[in-house]
């Protein structure tokens, strides 16, 4: 299970290039088709944050409730692109249109050029390399076409399948930072790793 933890907060907020109507962007690739979720989409998702490994490496709601999903679709999702301070995508199997995981850019405040990017995976479909080729088209969407100068991941310590991804996106690991992120009250020690638009593969 994959995602990084909440993004940070500051003074300012805004992504670069911000347009408070952009509209949800498709992306695709060979194997995915990434978009905005929307109503149809919420019993997958709230199936899919059923299970623990996402709750326990998250911000999701743990006990997870259809309600979450719902807020997840109408709230979060819709206003994230609505203001462009918060891109989400949900990923989906082009050849079934299942459910694969969810995406997303998250523009920490006071730090122009500069976005978080987190993930899920859903349970069934770990370990076909769909989070990587999803997460690598929102990073290059991040770099190449919003002029992203950095790209930052984080985790908990110990969350070794995201760390796993990141990787193979191209993220280079830059160390720990202690009792940074929290999570249903708590702080967890995290782990930061960059993507520069230099270090995206042709």
């Amino acid at each position: 299970m994959e995602e990084s933890p909440e993004p940070r907060t500051g003074e300012q907020s805004g992504p670069p290039a911000a347009d408070p109507a952009r509209e949800p962007v498709v992306l695709t690739t060979e194997r995915l088709v990434l978009r905005a979720p929307r109503e149809s989409d919420i019993d997958a998702i709230d199936a899919a944050c059923q299970d623990p490994e996402i709750q326990r490496w998250t911000v999701v709601p743990s006990p997870y409730r259809r309600t979450d999903a719902e807020y997840f679709v109408s709230d979060l999702a819709f206003n994230g692109w609505r203001t462009g301070e918060n891109l989400v995508w949900c990923a989906f199997e082009r050849e079934s249109g299942a459910l694969v995981g969810s995406q997303g850019l998250m523009f920490p405040a006071g730090r122009p050029g500069v976005a978080e990017i987190g993930w899920w995976a859903t349970k069934e479909f770990r370990g076909r390399g769909y989070t990587v080729e999803a997460a690598t088209a929102v990073a290059r969407y991040g770099l190449a076409e919003l002029g992203l100068r950095r790209l930052e991941w984080l985790a908990y310590v110990g969350n070794e399948g995201s760390r796993a991804v990141a990787a193979k996106v191209g993220f280079r690991f830059e160390g720990t930072l202690r009792s940074y992120a929290e999570q249903r009250g708590q702080f967890h020690d995290s782990w930061i790793a960059s993507l520069l638009p230099g270090d995206l593969a042709d």
